[in-house]
C-alpha cells in the first residue's frame, strides 16, 4: 500500500514535468497555447509580456480550484492535484525557454503530445492537474453535462483570444496542440465522466466490503456462472467516476486478481448516484 502511494507521488511528478517541458520547451517560444489552465496562464503571461511568470499565473489561478476541489470532489483526490500543480509551477521556474526551431507546426505537435503524456499519466494514477479539470468535473455533476462541454468552452475562449491578440495563424496552430492533446489523453485515458464496471468474481462478500471501505458508491451483485467452468460466481455492477477507476483496479487487484472485470462508457445516469 505504501509503494502504491509513492508510485503515485511519483508519477504525478514526472507528469507535471512533462507538462512544464511541454510549455517551456515547445509551447511558449512559439505562441501556441496548451489546453486548460495551462493555457490560459500562458495567455495571461504574454498579454503582460512577462512569458516566465506562467508558472506563478497557473499556481494563483488553482488556489480557488483547490479549495473548491477539497468542498466538492474529494480531500485526498484534492490533495494529489495540488501537488501536481505545486510540481508544474515548480518545474515551470527552472525549466529555461528555450527556442529550438522556426516550425511552429513541430512546436505544436511535440508540444501537444508531449502534454498529454503528461496528463494522461496523472489521470490514470487516480489525480487531475488542477484548473480546469476540477471546475469541469464539479459543473459537470451540478448540470449532469459531460466534462467534454466545459474544456471545450474555455479552451475556445483560449483559441479566440489566441486569434484575436496575435494572428489567427496561431489560433490555428494551438488547435493542433489541443487535438494532439485530446487524441493522446484518449489512448492513456478514458475523458468520460462516468465509467460503469462489472466485475466477476468468486470472492464477491470480500471484494465489496474491500470497494466499499475505498470508495463511496453503490454495488449491484447478481449471481453468475461460468458457461464453461460451470463455477458459480457473482457479478457486481457499479458506475464510478474516471477518477476513481485507478483505486478501483488496486483493490480488485489485492482481493481477487482473477477477477474478470468489463469497464464500459456511461453517458448518463439515471436516478441515485453519490455526487459528494
Amino acid at each position: 500500500m505504501v509503494w502504491t502511494e509513492i508510485r503515485k507521488i511519483l508519477i504525478i511528478i514526472f507528469g507535471a514535468l512533462l507538462n512544464a517541458i511541454a510549455l517551456n520547451v515547445f509551447l511558449i517560444p512559439a505562441n501556441v497555447y496548451a489546453s486548460g489552465f495551462s493555457g490560459a496562464s500562458q495567455l495571461i503571461a504574454t498579454i503582460l509580456e512577462q512569458p516566465g511568470l506562467t508558472g506563478i499565473i497557473l499556481f494563483i489561478l488553482n488556489i480557488p480550484v483547490t479549495i473548491l476541489g477539497w468542498k466538492k470532489v474529494g480531500k485526498l483526490f484534492t490533495i494529489y492535484s495540488f501537488l501536481s500543480v505545486i510540481m508544474l509551477t515548480f518545474f515551470l521556474e527552472i525549466i529555461p525557454i528555450v527556442e529550438q526551431t522556426e516550425d511552429i507546426l513541430l512546436y505544436s505537435v511535440f508540444g501537444g503530445v508531449t502534454s498529454a503524456i503528461g496528463v494522461g499519466l496523472t489521470m490514470k494514477f487516480g489525480a487531475s492537474t488542477g484548473g480546469m479539470d476540477i471546475i469541469a468535473m464539479v459543473l459537470s455533476r451540478m448540470k449532469d453535462k459531460p466534462v467534454g462541454t466545459y474544456f471545450f468552452i474555455l479552451n475556445s475562449l483560449i483559441i479566440v483570444i489566441a486569434g484575436v491578440y496575435f494572428e489567427p495563424e496561431k489560433a490555428l496552430y494551438t488547435l493542433v496542440a489541443l487535438y494532439a492533446t485530446t487524441r493522446v489523453i484518449d489512448v492513456i485515458h478514458t475523458r468520460h465522466e462516468k465509467l460503469t464496471v462489472m466485475i466477476v468474481s468468486s470472492k464477491a462478500e470480500e471484494l465489496e466490503a474491500a470497494i466499499h471501505a475505498r470508495l463511496v458508491r453503490g454495488i449491484t451483485t447478481v449471481p453468475a456462472r461460468g458457461a464453461f467452468s460451470k463455477e458459480d460466481k457473482n457479478m457486481l455492477v457499479m458506475v464510478i467516476t474516471r477518477y476513481e477507476l485507478y483505486d478501483l483496479e488496486h483493490t480488485i487487484r489485492e482481493v481477487d486478481p482473477n477477477a474478470f472485470t468489463n469497464v464500459v462508457q456511461t453517458t448518463s445516469v439515471f436516478g441515485f448516484f453519490r455526487k459528494d
